[in-house]
């Protein structure tokens, strides 16, 4: 009886590094489908503002208590720079950027996250700094195939992304958040705010038409993309190292690139396939460890959450 605890916490980290990988691997040719029927900007706000009232009112509903008027401005500051800033970008840059790119440009999540969580007094381990480093010598060999070209003002989009994606996380967990899936709840429905605000300003306006593909992709990125895919990465953020639960970042790539092969009709060189078995070797350099190890030296505040890539 002593033994199942660890077998059913091995088997949930399994589950939740997974339903992470492939779930927001699959976003970025979601995300670069949906700006061809919507505005980048609007798209994100009116996915983020839908899954956080589902998921608030069901919080709610089953009994969670209301956040607090700290709690929300902490949650909505968190919101603002994983979702407003990091999503955002992403989904702006895709309007120029390939799917495939922007999941490559966003692997480097792990190694900013490293660095900002340094900040705050947390060590990484000699096996993460070693995966890190191989995810990044992936990411460069990655980025030599035909396929992945990226716009300058694109990658500096991603880039801006990805290093506010990064130390949200990491400050996250050292503020006044709610607890389990209100935070993201929360977090949600601010960054869907501001975003909705932000939108119009930079121009956008509702198209007078949306085909039957684009209402599809909205419903795939509330459904999976914020709701599933918070939920695991909830759990990965709450149970094991920083560099681990972001070890996402490295195969994210590899579901992107391999999805535009088969619904893009694009071509994979042997560069990228090379490129995609270091990433995955990174990957395990950092997560296998938490597999078999669970809550150790992990900070005692691991509330933060994100809505979702």
């Amino acid at each position: 009886m002593t033994a199942s605890p660890p077998v059913i916490s091995r088997l949930r980290l399994t589950c939740a590094f997974v339903a992470l990988y492939l779930i927001w691997g699959s976003t970025y040719l979601a995300i670069r489908i949906g700006v061809e029927s919507w505005p980048p900007l609007l798209l994100a706000s009116l996915r983020f503002l839908v899954a956080g009232s589902v998921l608030y009112a069901a919080l709610r509903l089953t009994g969670t208590p209301a956040p607090t008027a700290r709690q929300w401005r902490d949650a909505g500051v968190v919101g603002v720079l994983l979702l407003t800033v990091g999503n955002g970008a992403v989904s702006v840059a895709e309007k120029t950027v390939a799917s495939g790119v922007a999941a490559l440009a966003v692997a480097t999540v792990p190694l900013f996250t490293a660095a900002f969580a340094r900040l705050f007094g947390h060590r990484n381990t000699r096996w993460e700094w070693a995966g890190i480093v191989l995810g990044l010598l992936g990411m460069g060999l990655l980025n030599l195939g035909a396929n992945l070209q990226a716009s300058p003002q694109g990658a500096a989009l991603l880039l801006l992304a990805s290093v506010s994606w990064s130390f949200g996380s990491v400050w996250g967990k050292h503020l006044d958040l709610p607890s389990g899936g209100m935070a993201s709840a929360v977090e949600m429905l601010v960054a869907g705010a501001v975003l909705a605000g932000v939108s119009p300003l930079l121009g956008e306006v509702l198209p007078a038409h949306i085909p039957a593909t684009g209402w599809l992709v909205l419903l795939y990125l509330v459904a999976f993309g914020s709701l599933m895919g918070f939920t695991a990465y909830v759990f990965l953020l709450k149970h094991t190292r920083p560099a681990a639960a972001t070890s996402y970042a490295y195969v994210n790539p590899v579901v992107a690139v391999w999805l535009g092969v088969v619904f893009a009709g694009e071509q994979v060189g042997q560069v990228e396939i090379v490129a995609m078995g270091v990433i995955l070797g990174a990957v395990v350099l950092i997560g296998l460890p938490q597999w078999w190890r669970r809550g150790r030296d992990v900070p005692a505040k691991t509330e933060t959450t994100g809505g979702g890539r």
